[in-house]
Parts: structure tokens; sequence; C-alpha cells
């Protein structure tokens, strides 16, 4: 059975979870890198919350490894496109602290506008100062919301209930969308102008670094209160402690810093900023929620192939992933066909799914036929990581959906463009579960794909079949299946013949010689 390493602090429940499933668990807290990388390459899951640090390192030393699961939301302390370029899957769990994170960002809202931590510890002194602490009403003010996805609707939604015009800013968020959270979406720029608060529910990428920057809050109302729970480094601190200084912003509570632990940091000591270490998920019922979910997310993959909330790879189902299971060989068999026989550049890839296959989940499949077809060409290139290298390469990918399939109740079509030539073929499922090729090219052909085979393109003239099987004899090759296909008599025809061993160089180059072979290529599966 599968083995789990949980390497942080995670709910006795969640351990229970993985015994349940049948899975082997051990709990090691507190682990230094070099304890990690010594036992990682005994486990396949390794679960955990933001103390461990999955490395480059660490992953290098995971042989076995093949899913992360982080309780919580922010996967900052996971190499991630290491672990994609090993084919290991990174899960998150952004629901389970949702909730928690939201009213986390409003209960500093709230603070802000009444300067309640500053008129606690005031009137713990024995200060009277009831004349300092004047506040602001949120009821009528407008909030901008940077980042309106899981998190930033939640707080969307509570800020209407207090009566608060909500204004947002979210590339991925639609109009349809908007409308029914009942925000107003605008873009980032007029949001920083019309805004009284603004709060961050946004990741931490090369775009959002920094995105409250020195220019951003000379854009903003004198005056605006600013909230981070997101991520650090989204807020330029020192110039947020600028803007605060100079009387333009009124302040700030932050629960994330650019560097944490954050133990010494510029903004600490204004009576202006309001910190708290990384609270954002700090509730009972968070904690237990995102250790209960990662538990089930990994059980599930690991013993069932289901995907959930990966940061890496496309979601799959427990419902669907035994209907994906028949089409998998057969997509990684038809990537690598096409992959075998294409010798130049690929400019483009059009993979069409029809019939039965296109009501399924085919983003899987299509990862694998990708994954197939650049194994020939590039190393260490796994399902996770192929459309990754598709990207890097100006590879172009489309995915097509069709109903009805033709002659087959359900079909997969592989187009790959080069810069010689269009090369497609086509597989199928018979009876469900075998997997076929049957077109190559536009001419048809049934041919079950083995382990060792030998691909022929040729004239269709007589003697053609006597003279292959000769040569192959000849070279004591046996032949296990001959599928033969053309387009026309005497026009263009396919041998696709599987045979017992390998077939060598020295023998492909013998049926090259033989008169009206246009190709021949030994491909192995």
């Amino acid at each position: 059975m599968p083995k789990v390493l949980i390497s942080d602090k995670l709910s006795p429940a969640a351990v229970q979870i993985f015994k349940d499933r049948g899975l082997e668990v051990d709990v090691k807290t507190g682990m230094t890198p070099d304890e990690l990388k010594a036992v990682i390459g005994q486990y396949d899951g390794l679960a955990i919350r933001s103390a461990t640090k999955v490395t480059a390192e660490v992953l290098k030393a995971a042989a076995n490894l093949k899913v992360v699961g982080r309780a919580g939301i922010g996967v900052d302390n996971v190499d991630v496109p290491a672990a994609t370029a090993k084919g290991i899957v990174v899960m998150n769990t952004p629901f389970g602290n949702s909730i928690t994170t939201a009213e986390h960002a409003l209960s500093l809202m709230f603070a802000l506008a009444r300067d309640i931590p500053e008129a606690n510890a005031s009137t713990h002194a024995g200060k009277w100062e009831k004349s300092r602490f004047m506040g602001v009403e949120i009821t009528g003010k407008t909030l901008g919301v940077v980042g309106c996805g899981n998190i930033g609707s939640i707080v969307a939604d509570r800020a209407l209930g207090l009566k608060m015009r909500v204004v947002a800013f979210d590339p991925y968020l639609s109009h349809d969308r908007a409308r029914d959270l009942g925000v107003e979406k605008v873009e980032l720029e007029d949001l920083f102008k019309r805004a009284d608060v603004i709060t961050l529910h946004t990741p931490l990428t090369e775009s959002t670094r920094n995105i409250i920057d020195a220019k951003a809050m000379a854009k903003m109302k004198k005056g605006v209160r600013i909230i981070n729970c997101a991520r650090g480094g989204l807020v330029d601190e020192a110039a947020l402690k600028e803007a605060i200084e100079s009387g333009h912003v009124a302040g700030a509570a932050l629960d994330v810093f650019a560097v944490e632990p954050a133990k010494d940091n510029t903004l600490f000591g204004s009576d202006k900023i309001i910190a708290t270490p990384h609270l954002g998920a700090s509730t009972t019922e968070a904690q237990e929620n995102v250790a209960l979910q990662v538990a089930e997310q990994m059980s599930d993959y690991l013993l069932t192939g289901a995907v959930t909330n990966a940061i890496n790879m496309p979601s799959v189902t427990a419902e669907e992933a035994p209907k994906l299971k028949p089409y998998t060989v057969l997509a990684e068999q038809i990537g690598s066909f096409a992959g075998q026989l294409t010798d130049h550049g690929i400019k483009k890839v059009t993979i069409a799914y029809e019939g039965d296959v296109a009501k399924l989940n085919t983003r899987p499949l299509t990862q694998l036929v990708l994954m197939g077809l650049f194994k020939p060409q590039l190393e260490s290139v796994n399902m996770v990581n192929a459309p990754v290298l598709a990207k890097e390469r100006g590879i172009e990918v489309t995915e097509m959906k069709k109903d009805a399939s033709g002659d087959y109740h359900t079909l997969i079509r592989l187009e790959v463009t080069t810069e010689e030539r269009v090369r497609s073929l086509s597989g199928t499922l018979f009876g469900g579960t075998k997997p076929r090729i049957v077109e190559i090219k536009g001419i048809a052909i049934e041919a079950e794909v083995g382990p060792n085979m030998l691909y022929v393109t040729n004239q269709d003239k007589p003697g053609f079949i006597g003279r292959l099987g000769a040569v192959l004899g000849e070279a004591g090759v046996n032949i296990a299946t001959f599928h033969l296909g053309r387009n026309e008599a005497g026009g263009d025809a396919i041998a696709l013949i599987q045979v017992d061993q390998p077939v060598t160089n020295e023998v492909v180059e013998k049926v090259r010689a033989i008169p009206l072979v246009v190709q021949a290529k030994a491909l192995s599966f």
C-alpha cells in the first residue's frame, strides 16, 4: 500500500483518515532539511503545512514521491516547478480556511476603523483617552477587493451585508459572476481612486508582487486603509511606511509580511499599523478542515488516481477516474506513435475527442497525449510537466470535442503540425477497454499496439508483402500481427507489424531498401 509522511503537525483525525483508507502513515515533525532528504525516498505522499520546505533538493531525493499535499492554501514553501518537472502532483486545500481568512480580514477592517488595538492598550494602561480615538464608520464606505476569488468573494459578500459598496479587480472575474456577487468589476486604477478600504486576496506572482507600491498609493484616496491577509510581498512595506507617515494612508493591517517569521520589520512600532502573525487560517475549525481535506485528497489520488485541488494537474474526481482509465493507455499510445514518427520541430498539436470520450474530462488525456508525443524528443517528460514543456517551446495545443465520431462510438484524433508536414492518426477502444489504432495519415487501419513494432509506408503494388516477409524472416524477426491499410488500389499503403523482438537499425535499413518502400521506422511502446 502507498506510504505517506506527515512532516508538520496535523489533526489526529487526519492521521486516522490515512489509516482507515489503508495507507501506511508516519508522523515525523520538526525534521531538519537534511533529515527530510534522508527519509523522503521511502514515501509516496508528503503531507505538510507551512513549516516544511519542499525544495528542489528534497524533491531530488524523493525517488518514489507522487504527491505533496499542503494543508492550507499557500504553496510558497513548495518548489512547484521542480515538483512538476518530476511528475509530482502538488495539492492544496483552498476552501478549508476560506471563511476563517475572510473573517480575519473583516476583523482587521473593523480594528482599523475604530483604532481598537491602540484604544485597548491605552485603556489597559489606566488612561481614559476617549477623545484620542476618533474612528470612522464602515457603513456606506467603498471596499476595494483585489482578487475576487474564493476568499475575496466571501469578504465581498460579508461587506455587502455591512451596507458597504464593493468594487473588485480580478482579471478572471466575469461580469456575470460580478453581478451574481453584487459587486462592481473595475480596473485596478479605478479601484485605487474609489476605495476607502482596500483588501488584498490575490496570489503572489511576478505580476502581483508589490501591487501596492508608492505609485499605487499615490493614486489612492487620502485616508485610505489597506488590509493584507493574502501574501507577503503584495505590499511594498517601505513605501507603505512612508505613505502612512505622510498621512496619505490612514492606516494598514497586515497579517502577512515579505519575510516571515517577521520578528523585525520596518512597519513595526507605528500606532497606525496593526500586525498579526499570519493568523488568517488560525481557527480551530479551519485547522481541522484543511487537515481532513488534505488527507482525503491525498488518499484519493494514491488509491484511485482522483485529483482534487492540484496546483499543477487538472482535477479528476473519484467518479471520473475509472471512466478515464481505459482511455489513458490509448491516449499515451497515440501520442507516442506520432512522436516516434516525428523528426522535425513541432509547431502545433490538435487533439479532437469524438463520441463517448468527448463527454468525459479530457484534460488529463491531453496531458498523456503530449507526454507520449514528447518522450522520443525530450528527457524527463511526464504527464504533469508535458503542458509546461509545450508552452516553453511555443507549441500551440488545441483541444476539440465533437459529439459524433463517424464509424466509431468513441475516437481520439491527433494531428501534429511540424516544420515539414502535418501528420494525423486516430484511435478507439474496442469493447470499451482495448486500444486500437484505426487511422494513420487518412488511411483506415485497425491495429493493436504491441511493445515492438515496424511501421512501413509503401506503394500498393503486387509482391511487396512477400518481399517484406522475406527480409524479416531472413533476419530472424518473427511476426506476431500484420495490419495493412491503403487509400486506394495501387495508391499509398501502410503496414503496421507487431514483432516478437526489437527491430534493429540493420533490419530497418534492409526494409527501406525494398522497392516500393517510402518509409520504414521501428517503434517501441
